[in-house]
């Protein structure tokens, strides 16, 4: 039996880890702790097969002003935490950082390879790439890091894009039909892939992301269509949205291309437990 810490009490990825975990009797025992002020500095790690990191100050763009608060959370606690798994003898380290270390899409387009040098434009991409650098430096033949460059997460009770796109589904009579693709990750997807990692004991950089690429209006007609309604898609906004994308961020995050290479996401098991259009009715119902 693999017993596994999460180090970031009520965070929706790693309860929901908990949870799937859970739905495998006798191999996995999980623990979570809070990172807030400094009673987790006293918690024995050495009982643990595993770390799995996600506490951390989420994207957020209405906050940039909060910069030094970035850093101490998402990088500085992030090296710290993983710095006493080392120490008390842990084995493995998951650390979850994001597809925005690559910068996120500065146009309409941008589709990351396995050579795409990480350049964030961000804070939060920054505070992550700097936390990726302090925690792999720790790496040791008894210390295996594995780092989780996700793209947007969803699934029900998730915050963020999601639920704006729902949102819009569920009341708005049109929706532009424009063709966009976003590499996107189902929250039981994520967490299946989560468990391989444990279950293998692997180590390096990971990009899961479900079978499909997934666009915007597309997304949009699904939830529509998972609640009992309908929407018209109409490409009449179309040379507005390619006009003004770029500089306009809102309609860049909605109708830009921002993509893994497929290839990046493939994995020795299957993790993808959900296609688009099942995600979607899981995630509505």
């Amino acid at each position: 039996m693999k017993k596994i810490l999460i180090t970031g009490k009520d965070s929706y990825i790693g309860e929901s880890v908990a949870k799937w975990l859970a739905r495998f009797p006798g191999r996995y025992v999980t623990h979570t702790i809070d990172m807030r002020g400094n009673s987790w500095k006293e918690h024995d790690f050495s009982r643990y097969d595993v770390v799995f990191h996600v506490a951390g100050i989420a994207h957020d763009s209405s906050r940039r002003a909060l910069e030094d608060l970035y850093y101490s959370v998402n990088r500085d606690l992030a090296i710290a935490t993983a710095q006493k798994a080392k120490n008390e003898g842990v084995r493995q380290f998951i650390f979850m950082s994001s597809i925005l270390v690559y910068g996120g899409s500065s146009g309409l387009s941008q589709v990351i390879t396995r050579d795409t040098v990480p350049s964030p434009s961000s804070v939060y991409g920054k505070s992550k790439l700097e936390a990726e650098e302090g925690i792999r430096s720790l790496e040791s033949d008894q210390f295996k890091v594995v780092i989780i460059r996700s793209p947007m997460v969803y699934g029900k009770g998730a915050k963020g894009n999601y639920p704006k796109l729902a949102k819009i589904a569920r009341s708005l009579p049109v929706f532009p039909d424009f063709d966009n693709q976003r590499s996107m990750i189902h929250i039981d997807n994520l967490c299946e892939f989560i468990r391989l990692m444990i279950e293998n004991e692997e180590r390096g950089v990971f990009f899961p992301q479900n079978g499909e690429y997934v666009r915007t209006s597309e997304m949009v007609r699904l939830i529509a269509e998972a609640s009992g309604r309908r929407i018209r898609l109409t490409k009449i906004f179309n040379p507005v949205i390619r006009a003004l994308g770029r500089k306009v961020q809102v309609l860049n995050k909605a109708f830009g291309d921002l993509v893994y290479e497929k290839s990046m996401s493939e994995y020795k098991e299957d993790y993808r437990v959900r296609d688009l259009r099942e995600s979607i009715l899981v995630t509505e119902r």
